[in-house]
């Protein structure tokens, strides 16, 4: 039997390595100023145009109730998109820096371990030991929370029509 690996792009956040799967990965992007949305949630920095396509923001720092940082030239914009679904949402997420990418064998993604109700792991998907340090594996359609973003996009797309 053939064990498929796959491709994670890793980003760091606070100090942690963080990964991402690259088929949801469209670009990343320097760091470039974004337009405020009134009335959104805290997390989500505003929108940019990315060739003529409305995309918001989030701030995984605050989206994960992290610190506040200062922007850095490191700093980046990841471009998602769940390939899979026609017609589906562009999202980036604002992250302190990109580090590497890994092709991670299924076997090698161990199931998070349970934190109790006090941490929310809602995000993660599964961990994964790298050369001596463990990577955090995102599960990109729950921490994306499409259906939210649907809705946001949809009121973005009426603001710029």
């Amino acid at each position: 039997m053939i064990e498929e690996n796959r491709e994670f792009l890793t980003f760091v956040l606070d100090g942690e390595e963080f990964g991402l799967n690259i088929l949801a990965v469209q670009e990343i992007r320097v760091w470039s100023p974004v337009t405020d949305i009134p009335n959104t949630p805290d997390y989500i920095k505003g929108v940019i145009n990315l060739r003529g396509v409305i995309v918001p923001i989030i701030d995984l720092r605050k989206r994960f109730n992290k610190k506040p940082a200062d922007h850095t030239s490191d700093n980046v914009f990841i471009i998602l998109k769940d390939k899979s679904i026609e017609n589906s949402v562009v999202v980036g997420v604002f992250v302190d820096r990109v580090s590497d990418v890994y092709n991670l064998s299924a076997s090698s993604i161990k199931p998070s371990p349970d934190f109790g109700r006090d941490i929310d792991s809602q995000f993660i998907d599964g961990m994964a030991t790298v050369d001596e340090k463990i990577i955090v594996l995102l599960d990109t359609m729950k921490l994306l929370d499409v259906r939210e973003l649907y809705q946001l996009s949809g009121d973005l797309n009426k603001l710029v029509s």
